[in-house]
């Protein structure tokens, strides 16, 4: 037996004599069965409109898919298996009804394999591009990285399509992957979500969610552990406009002792009705002794109508850790920081300009993804020009 399959063994030895469910991460499996058609009372769904998700929970068929485009570097390979072969590489089972379906519905998976040792000095970019929301789309996928490689993989979504996806990463003992998934979708496109990562003994993953796009957007990231060392960091930035809705769920198992994971996401918001929604929970097992945990979440209120919505969770089963906490907080602009720069003789416009751009820069600086930084920055322009600073563009 491997080191690898020594630490997974031990994980589920201690799994099977814990038994402690997350209130907020319904038990995986891939019965249709035992995720039942929400009726939005849920607390898992109760800030989700569930009429706007235009039949993607009744689970109809569909042979649609999205247009991929790739840029593979040596040495990594995106093929196509089958739903059986998912299953025995380990693939993470699905804890809600929209990855449910789309295992079931997804006619096999895609397999993008990273061999162990590889360094990439280039990233992994997969685009998806999807032509019409008349489209109903199924994905499934995985993405394994081998041991003590180091890896960064793209993911970007543009274009119309309701489309719902179910990912699953596995990650090598002592690998460092930098994950980001981009959702720069047009303004009638539908997407749900799931990213689950298992993370290998002494690895560390980064796993970035950007939301700019789309009618209603809803992401998952999962985390747990293979062994002990592992190191996940949890990064999300969201601007929504008029009428969007945009909702993250974040959800950390320490499931192997002197492990960590920090959660960061911000967001902003304008235009009458635009609701933002950022669930994270992070549970700790009585397995898990010697961990770090921390989750925030901040949100900028830019105009009226708007709604923000936040709650950080913690379930801790032990009192053997290093530290846990969160923190949460939602606002308008810094009255100070408006004030410092009005008396320099900087416009009203230009400062509520100016604070946004600090608000999101140290988050942007943290994705450490060049090739994307610069895109970032300019969307977060755009954005601000669609209201903030429209009397002065007029």
């Amino acid at each position: 037996m491997t080191v690898t399959e020594t630490a997974a063994s031990a994980v589920r030895s201690a799994l099977e004599t814990d038994h402690i469910e997350s209130h907020l991460n319904p038990p995986a499996s891939y019965g249709l069965a035992d995720h039942p058609v929400p009726t939005g009372r849920e607390e898992v769904w109760r800030f989700t409109p569930i009429k706007r998700l235009r039949g993607i929970l009744d689970g109809e068929a569909s042979a649609a898919t999205l247009k991929r485009e790739t840029t593979l570097p040596e040495g990594v390979t995106l093929s196509a298996i089958s739903a059986e072969e998912a299953v025995a590489l380990g693939e993470l089972a699905p804890n809600e009804r929209p990855a449910a379906l789309a295992a079931a519905n997804a006619d096999g998976a895609l397999l993008l394999d990273i061999p162990a040792e590889t360094v990439l000095a280039e990233p992994v970019v997969i685009r998806l591009t999807g032509a019409t929301v008349d489209d109903l789309v199924w994905s499934r996928l995985i993405y394994r990285v081998g041991a003590h490689a180091e890896v960064t993989v793209v993911l970007v979504h543009e274009g119309s399509a309701r489309y719902s996806a179910i990912s699953t990463f596995l990650v090598g003992d002592g690998a460092k992957v930098n994950v980001l998934s981009l959702q720069d979708w047009a303004d009638d496109a539908v997407h749900l979500g799931r990213d689950a990562i298992r993370v290998g003994r002494d690895a560390s993953v980064k796993h970035t969610s950007i939301s700019f796009g789309g009618d209603l957007v809803r992401m998952h990231a999962n985390v747990e552990y293979a062994g002990p060392g592992g190191e996940a960091e949890l990064l999300g930035l969201y601007f929504a406009d008029e009428g969007q809705h945009l909702e993250h769920r974040l959800f950390a198992d320490h499931n192997a002792p002197k492990t960590k994971s920090h959660v960061l996401y911000k967001g902003a918001l304008q235009g009458k009705g635009a609701h933002t929604v950022w669930i994270g929970n992070v549970l700790i097992r009585k397995v898990a002794e010697g961990i770090e945990t921390y989750e925030e979440n901040r949100n900028l209120v830019l105009t009226d109508g708007c709604q923000a919505d936040s709650v950080p969770n913690l379930e801790i089963e032990t009192g053997e850790i290093e530290g846990a906490g969160h923190a949460s907080a939602t606002a308008r602009f810094d009255d100070e920081q408006l004030f410092y720069l009005r008396s320099r003789g900087v416009s009203e416009k230009e400062a509520q300009r100016l604070v946004v751009h600090g608000f999101f820069n140290d988050l942007i600086r943290k994705v450490d993804i060049p090739m994307v930084e610069e895109k970032l920055l300019a969307t977060v322009e755009a954005e601000l020009a669609k209201n903030v600073l429209k009397d002065e563009l007029a």
